[in-house]
């Protein structure tokens, strides 16, 4: 948190909603328009609050005050799309501009005032900037911190420096934009910020939690962020044009590498480096190909040049693949080659390894696995992604290399310390299998989109297992047999009753090999409202006399060995 708010011009579009409807949608603005979003009205123009429209309302008491009200469905995207031209507009005469909301952008006072004689004329410049670029009414305010100038802007004020605590002291506590926190402070008779503010910040954290501390900082005038500036984007992308097409490797590489040596000479003249690149190209038959490369490093014009000598290397010559497959080759010669540094940072942005430049013990590998896709395809090289799920062949999910390590299902994997549920049942459980896995013992598991408590929205998958993670997770799980001390087999009973201790496990036709340790049964009962893909099992985690450590599951009345401790 910052400690002296920056001096700070927020530009305001009045009823911006409405505004987006009209210049996306063709919807009239001077009438009288609606803004609902779940059945309520979220903004609304004069012409509707001339006939008592007001935000809040719900649907058929504004269509009560305004029968000719014309209503819109929200649409966020619609509203940033529409206030794009707005933002570069300002960025014609300031620079560095945040967008606060699509309606509402902010920049540092200083510079503009010093440039344009003065905060009130660079007020009016602005506006008339707008006003002249986008046909659009736009109010600024200039205040001590993001939040005062938006108050500011409503009523097209400039506080003076060192003022704003004096500005917001007399506003309502609505103006916060906390509709709960503003009811609650109400009815314990606190009114204005000036109010709020005189209140001790202990106390408030202590009442209210971090949200309320958050709008006490506010209503005293200090911002709880600093501005993040905009920064206009950078056209980095370079493009060839070639009149005889590229049908042969050699030739295009020898193309490629100026190319390389272009985007790298134009990266580091604006400080950047690349981790990630595009490279797309165009046959003399109009046909399109694209394919992005990553990088765990900084990529030199070397790297660039080899990647794209890789690519066309694996789109020119077909190269035969895997079992005699061999891609499709470009229907005609390349005649427009384009690379687009597609993940661009600061060139001090990466932290440099203890041997050398960030990655480089890594390079051979990375330009192997690199290459291997090249030629053969995306989905010839896959790194494995952790993400959430109540068994470790749920949490891990094949991603190409190169693409984003998106999790299969939602949510973090089981994390190092966490408590585990049960108790073993076997003096100091499974060795080497970690602790014992957590399922709750008493009812069904959560479902796979419902959150924990406290309102997450990421599922907390109970029911999975604790860390260690298992060295090996088997693709197919193997039958087994599991027997007790008198050559019966152990059966497990749907009340979760073990009929007798294991005492031996045969893993398919294998000998049988006695377990020396062991700890569950934890169940797992998912999707039991749908009948089809309901799935009932009970885990266990077993410790053999030869070492080894296993996590068995029972389904159906038969064992499955489903992963291999280390």
């Amino acid at each position: 948190m910052t400690g002296t708010p920056v001096r700070t011009l927020l530009l305001w579009c009045p009823d911006w909603p409405v505004i987006a409807a009209e210049i996306v949608d063709g919807v009239p603005a001077t009438g009288p328009v609606a803004v609902l979003h779940a059945n309520r009205v979220v903004a609304c123009s004069e012409q509707a609050r001339a006939e008592g429209v007001r935000r809040g309302l719900r649907r058929r008491e504004a269509q009560g005050r305004c029968p000719q009200l014309t209503v819109v469905d929200h649409d966020p995207g619609r509203d940033a799309r529409a206030f794009e031209p707005v933002v570069a507009a300002v960025e014609e005469v300031v620079a560095g501009v945040e967008v606060v909301r699509p309606g509402a952008c902010a920049v540092a006072a200083r510079g503009p005032s010093r440039y344009l004689g003065g905060e009130e004329a660079a007020a009016e410049r602005i506006v008339e900037q707008v006003a002249q670029a986008c046909a659009v009414e736009s109010q600024v305010g200039i205040a001590d911190g993001v939040f005062a100038a938006g108050l500011a802007a409503r009523a097209g004020r400039v506080v003076p420096p060192g003022g704003t605590p004096e500005f917001l002291t007399g506003l309502p506590v609505e103006a916060l934009g906390r509709p709960a926190l503003a009811d609650l402070l109400r009815r314990l008779g606190v009114r204005t910020l000036g109010d709020f503010a005189a209140l001790p910040a202990g106390d408030v954290l202590a009442r209210f939690g971090l949200d309320g501390a958050l709008a006490h900082r506010l209503a005293a005038g200090r911002d709880d962020r600093p501005l993040a500036v905009r920064q206009p984007p950078v056209d980095l992308a370079v493009t060839a044009d070639h009149d005889e097409p590229l049908d042969r490797v050699d030739a295009a590489a020898f193309a490629a590498r100026a190319l390389a040596e272009r985007l790298h000479d134009r990266l580091a003249a604006h400080g950047l480096a690349c981790t990630r690149l595009g490279i797309e190209a165009v046959t003399a038959h109009g046909q399109e190909l694209h394919r992005v490369w990553r990088h765990d490093g900084l990529l030199t014009a070397a790297a660039i040049a080899d990647r794209v000598r890789w690519q066309l290397d694996g789109w020119l010559s077909g190269s035969t693949g895997r079992a005699g497959a061999r891609p499709a080759r470009p229907t005609a010669g390349i005649v427009r080659l384009r690379l687009v540094p597609d993940g661009v940072l600061a060139q001090a942005g990466l932290q440099p390894g203890l041997w050398g430049e960030t990655g480089e013990e890594r390079e051979r590998a990375h330009r192997a696995l690199s290459r291997v896709q090249g030629i053969l395809g995306p989905e010839a090289v896959v790194t494995a992604v952790l993400g959430g799920g109540r068994s470790p062949a749920d949490q891990t999910h094949l991603v190409p290399w190169g693409d984003e390590r998106i999790p299969a299902r939602p949510g973090p994997p089981a994390l190092p310390g966490e408590p585990a549920l049960g108790a073993d049942r076997a003096a100091g459980g499974p060795a080497g299998a970690g602790p014992a896995a957590g399922g709750s013992a008493a009812g069904r598991s959560a479902g796979a989109g419902r959150a924990g408590g406290g309102g997450s929205a990421v599922p907390p998958w109970p029911g999975r297992l604790p860390p260690p993670a298992p060295a090996v997770v088997l693709p197919t799980p193997l039958t087994a047999t599991v027997h007790d001390a008198a050559g019966e087999p152990v059966v497990v009973s749907a009340r979760l009753t073990v009929s007798a201790a294991p005492a031996r496990l045969a893993v398919g036709t294998a000998r049988p090999v006695e377990i020396v340790g062991w700890a569950g049964p934890w169940p797992v009962d998912e999707r039991w409202w749908a009948p089809a893909e309901a799935r009932r099992r009970a885990r266990f985690q077993v410790c053999l006399a030869d070492g080894a450590a296993l996590l068995l599951a029972v389904e159906a009345g038969q064992w499955l060995v489903e992963a291999i401790y280390d």
